[in-house]
């Protein structure tokens, strides 16, 4: 989400604010009124709500964000910390521990038995008892938290590494040569008037963690990503291009995709030190470049428009089909070639904020699909193995939110189940049983941080192995 920084940047990305839309499902709904407090669940036949656990009171009045999974636990990011699930039976998801430790988004990922998490708000210090304060305070801090997850029940805080403008996202990167792991950190929207985050702000920062010190950990580069400044002047553009959002990359294939504002942007990885851009692309069509998904054959990747910045009702009648959407590109002699756009196609109501956001793919041999959460517009499982004619084949939404904004923040699939990160109403589980999809139930991942895509591949007696490592 592009939920702003700081005070005063919502106002500014809201008065930019525009809409969006699509058409009717043709299959039955089906009522999901057996989980408790679930009665306004609707669902494609195909797709099953699992389960609700709803949010720990120590963290209930703030929102739920990002979710990573390792072995039989997920880790759900939430303005206030993060919460870890034990999901060895989906059916019968259990909290294990909440860790309170606020500063939004709180976008997390794992590896081994650390945890790490982005702090994209200006707090007075790095402690989780930290209280916001304005950025103009030269001794504010934002950045990244490191947390040992050992104790699944007692997670203990590591070490802080504080990174320029902060860390809205970011993206592990594992390099088992030097028994490293990096952290791609995406920040941006710098000001004149902050003295850590002053423009031009056209560049990422690269955290190294030591894996057998992980105290050590600390900002190894900051490479600059728009040499010429960016994508400032296009139509409709949200904002002009001042950093990334949010970075995927591609291990096995030594690339990355980058969602950067204005931009699209393919890197080299193969220094993770000195990413190096090789592509870039505009579309007249996109406000806000947010996330980046890669097919599993390194060919096509899918880009999507938070149009609106998250909240906005931007799924209506009103905007049409191609703005606030995915757009799927081809990746054709290191070029980006458009291909075509996708959008939920249920029209939400005008109530509901509605845009395209944080999602997977399902691990099917020889098809492109993919799960994506769009806030309010529930969760959409989506098939674009002909880009050119990208189709919805399941989806799982409520009704609108009493609270006025919310919905579900990501939604990933993880060892046959799909999972969802809702602002309010906490963590889902859900279970999609179709033709297209029941192959991927083969594939058992031991890990999963979704903006570090994991290769899949079949072994040939009938088992299937992945890989997310250099």
């Amino acid at each position: 989400m592009s939920i702003p920084r700081r005070a005063g940047r919502l106002s500014r990305l809201l008065l930019l604010v525009g809409s969006a839309a699509a058409l009717v499902l043709s299959s039955s709904p089906a009522q999901a009124a057996d989980i408790p407090g679930t009665d306004e669940v609707v669902t494609s036949p195909n797709v099953q709500h699992v389960a609700n656990i709803p949010k720990p009171a120590s963290i209930a009045a703030t929102i739920n964000t990002d979710i990573a999974f390792q072995g039989d636990y997920a880790y759900v990011g939430n303005y206030g910390g993060f919460s870890i699930y034990d999901i060895k039976n989906p059916k019968k998801t259990k909290l294990v521990s909440s860790v309170v430790c606020p500063g939004s988004q709180m976008d997390v990922s794992v590896y081994g038995n650390l945890l790490f998490a982005s702090v994209d708000s200006s707090r007075n210090n790095d402690s989780c008892a930290s209280t916001s304060q304005s950025a103009s305070v030269k001794e504010s801090w934002e950045g990244i938290r490191i947390f040992d997850v050992s104790d699944k029940a007692n997670p203990r805080y590591v070490k802080s590494v504080e990174t320029n403008c902060g860390s809205h996202t970011h993206t592990l990167l594992p390099d088992k040569r030097s028994g490293n792991v990096y952290l791609y950190v995406s920040s941006y929207l710098p000001q004149d008037s902050f003295p850590d985050c002053m423009p031009p702000h056209d560049k990422i920062s690269i955290v190294k963690v030591p894996l057998r010190d992980p105290a050590s950990a600390a900002v190894v580069a900051t490479p600059v990503v728009f040499p010429d400044g960016g994508n400032e002047t296009q139509p409709g553009l949200l904002v002009p291009t001042t950093g990334c959002h949010d970075i995927t990359v591609y291990p096995e294939r030594k690339i990355a995709a980058g969602a950067c504002m204005g931009d699209g942007v393919l890197f080299d990885i193969r220094d993770p030190e000195n990413p190096v851009v090789t592509a870039r692309v505009t579309d007249p069509n996109f406000a806000f470049w947010h996330s980046a998904t890669f097919t599993n054959d390194g060919r096509k990747v899918v880009f999507t428009d938070e149009l609106g910045g998250g909240g906005a009702a931007t799924c209506n009648e009103a905007t049409g089909p191609n703005r606030g959407a995915d757009a799927i590109y081809d990746i054709s002699r290191g070029t980006f070639v458009f291909k075509s756009y996708f959008k939920i196609p249920r029209h939400q109501a005008d109530t509901e904020n509605c845009v395209a956001h944080n999602g997977s793919l399902i691990p099917v041999k020889g098809r492109d699909i993919m799960v994506q959460a769009w806030y309010q517009g529930g969760v959409s499982i989506w098939d674009f193995t002909d880009p050119t004619r990208p189709h919805e084949i399941g989806y799982f939404e409520r009704g609108p939110a009493a609270e006025g904004g919310g919905g579900i923040w990501s939604a990933y699939y993880y060892n046959g189940y799909i999972y969802g990160s809702d602002f309010n109403r906490g963590f889902d589980v859900i279970k999609i049983n179709d033709w297209r999809t029941n192959s991927a139930n083969r594939v058992k991942y031991d890990r999963l941080n979704t903006q570090t895509q994991p290769s899949y591949r079949d072994r040939g007696d009938g088992h299937w192995f992945w890989s997310d490592e250099n």
